[in-house]
């Protein structure tokens, strides 16, 4: 093997996961069906390009960053490659809804699979990575895996049961995030601030109230109820969030992302 990491699909995501892999490592090939856009990541990153055989049969860890309607397919297009090498790859499928074992089918054998669920940040080192793995996943092939996606943000091992909910709250995140936080900046144009401030103001501060939230251990509630000064202009900011039901949108919408990931993989 001539990689230790290899990609196929180098879209919005797989591009995410190649960017965080490359500050711990550059024995790397990443493969498209736009070669174009393989070949450009891979330059900008220090890695290599080629085709979808050459990633599955030069990887150790072969990372399948194609959709899910897509992944039988280029499995399929990929089995007798994988079949014909000497030892055996190392899958990690990032493919919401579909379950190891399916990755396993789809592939032919009963490779290592690991499974993850990453999100965007990934890109900036502060991303979020869910995982399980097969039975068949080594410690040493875990080692591995960890020491590669170091640089990505933080990594939590869930049970794959979970995983469709997980993904649901931490890969779709980041959609939710960039809403609200465009929300709040268009707010404060409206009010008369400049957008190149609005846009840093919010972004920030979304910023230091996650930090707040991880760094303090309090439950989100409390830290709200904190800011809420009486009589003040915040709770009158968040009583109009509740009058407009904003909470329950949220709730409604990672429970809308879950199921549809429940059903990607039927």
């Amino acid at each position: 093997m001539r990689y230790t990491f290899g990609l196929i699909g180098s879209g919005n995501m797989g591009g995410a996961i190649a960017r965080a892999v490359s500050l711990t490592l550059k024995d790397g090939i990443l493969a498209d069906h736009s070669p174009q856009r393989a070949q450009e990541l891979a330059a900008e990153l220090g890695f290599s390009s080629g085709t979808n055989e050459d990633a599955a049969r030069e990887s150790q860890y072969l990372f399948l960053g194609v959709k899910p309607h897509l992944m039988g397919g280029m499995l399929e297009g990929i089995r007798p490659t994988l079949a014909s090498r000497e030892t055996s790859p190392i899958l990690v499928s990032m493919a919401a809804g579909l379950t190891i074992a399916q990755i396993q089918q789809m592939a032919g054998q009963k490779y290592p699979v690991i499974r993850i669920m990453p999100n965007t940040p990934v890109a900036v080192r502060e991303g979020v990575v869910l995982y399980e793995t097969s039975a068949n996943v080594t410690a040493d092939m875990m080692d591995g895996f960890l020491n590669m996606m170091s640089q990505a943000g933080k990594l939590f091992h869930l049970e794959e049961s979970l995983m469709d909910v997980g993904a649901a709250v931490s890969g779709c995140g980041p959609a939710y995030a960039y809403l609200i936080l465009d929300a709040m900046a268009d707010g404060g144009v409206a009010c008369g601030l400049p957008r190149p401030d609005a846009v840093r103001f919010a972004a920030q501060t979304l910023l230091g109230a996650a930090q707040m939230v991880l760094e303090t251990g309090k439950h989100p509630d409390q830290l709200k109820n904190d800011v809420c000064s009486p009589g003040g202009s915040t709770i009158q900011g968040v009583r109009t969030l509740e009058q407009r039901a904003v909470r329950a949108a949220v709730m409604d919408a990672v429970i809308a992302a879950c199921e549809k990931n429940a059903a990607l993989g039927k």
